[in-house]
């Protein structure tokens, strides 16, 4: 098949890449709908937890001039940035909904959140990692007057409930797939990002996850202009959360408002500030507020809770980096 060598010619091998229904055995079928079923839930009881705590749900949006510019984060591997011409304006797929929610939270409602379908061309030697995607579908939500903290405590609460619900009322997909519901205290334990590196070294971000048995808080993270960098300390209060055997499954913290700050920022990382010129105007003109936020991958927590070995194996039709199949 097609995908066959693709999977070759992006150097991957044959190392365990989800497959195609039509290519799945009866077996491999019910697995993979066992895990969907159970993903089901999980989206479900996600989006309940987040409307009791006062979030208002939104819909996505798919296409914008500006969208996330994953830049300077060290742990972006985008291939390639897709963009298209429409109504003579040129627009780019949604890559996060982070400046959609800094303006959201600014000029419409105070705390929202959104199930956003994201697609990022990740390079073709992620298919092998196991946790990479080229479409996906995140939890983007963000809260005017949140801390980082805030945030934290948030997603914390959200994942106890969770995996201990779909555990419950799962039993019988659980049963067919071989594997139960991870097992976790709260809260999680909080890692300073310069001490990942003084023990690991730069490869941290593969590092931690071997040493690790539950979900754990990595702070302070030199990233992206729209996270808030403390003036004096140059700390950035910000995080990701990092789960056992499988990496990061969370990103998110308080953020910059205030223009000069944006604008320096961009400046030294070289993003392109025409781009987001209207949300450098709307702070310009103070009307940017400080909120906190963050996106959790589905197909990563999903995967987590399901014990599938790759995040394709979640999706009905998966999209693995550097492979195209036929639906």
């Amino acid at each position: 098949m097609e995908y066959e060598k693709q999977k070759i010619d992006a150097g991957i091998g044959k190392k365990g890449m989800p497959k195609p229904l039509h290519e799945m055995s009866e077996k491999e079928r019910m697995e993979r709908a066992a895990r969907i079923r159970i993903g089901s839930e999980i989206i479900a009881y996600a989006e309940g937890f987040m409307r009791k705590e006062g979030f208002a749900q939104m819909l996505p949006v798919l296409l914008s001039p500006i969208t996330d510019p994953l830049w300077p984060d060290p742990a972006a591997g985008i291939y390639k940035r897709l963009e298209v011409d429409i109504y003579g304006t040129t627009v780019r797929t949604m890559h996060s909904m982070i400046v959609h929610k800094l303006v959201g939270t600014s000029l419409l409602m105070d705390r929202f959140f959104v199930v956003s379908p994201n697609i990022r061309l990740e390079k073709p030697e992620r298919a092998a990692t196991g946790r990479h995607l080229f479409e996906f579908s995140q939890m983007d939500f963000e809260a005017q007057g949140y801390s980082a903290a805030d945030i934290r405590s948030l997603i914390e609460k959200m994942l106890h409930g969770l995996v201990e619900h779909v555990g419950k009322v799962m039993d019988e997909e659980f049963s067919e797939i071989g594997a139960e519901a991870p097992k976790f205290g709260i809260p999680f334990k909080v890692y300073e990002r310069a001490e990942l590196e003084k023990e690991y070294g730069v490869d941290w971000e593969e590092e931690l996850p071997k040493h690790i048995s539950e979900p754990a808080w990595i702070v302070d993270l030199p990233r992206e202009f729209y996270d808030y960098e403390d003036p004096k300390t140059h700390r950035w209060d910000n995080f990701d959360l990092y789960l056992p055997k499988r990496g990061e499954l969370v990103t998110g913290a308080l953020r910059e408002f205030e223009y000069d700050k944006m604008l320096s920022k961009m400046e030294s990382a070289g993003v392109k500030k025409e781009l987001y010129s209207l949300l450098l105007e709307l702070a310009k003109e103070g009307r940017i507020k400080q909120s906190a936020g963050a996106g959790i991958g589905m197909e990563r927590l999903i995967a987590w809770i399901t014990d599938a070995s790759h995040v394709g194996d979640v999706q009905a039709f998966p999209k693995v980096p550097g492979i195209v199949y036929d639906l």
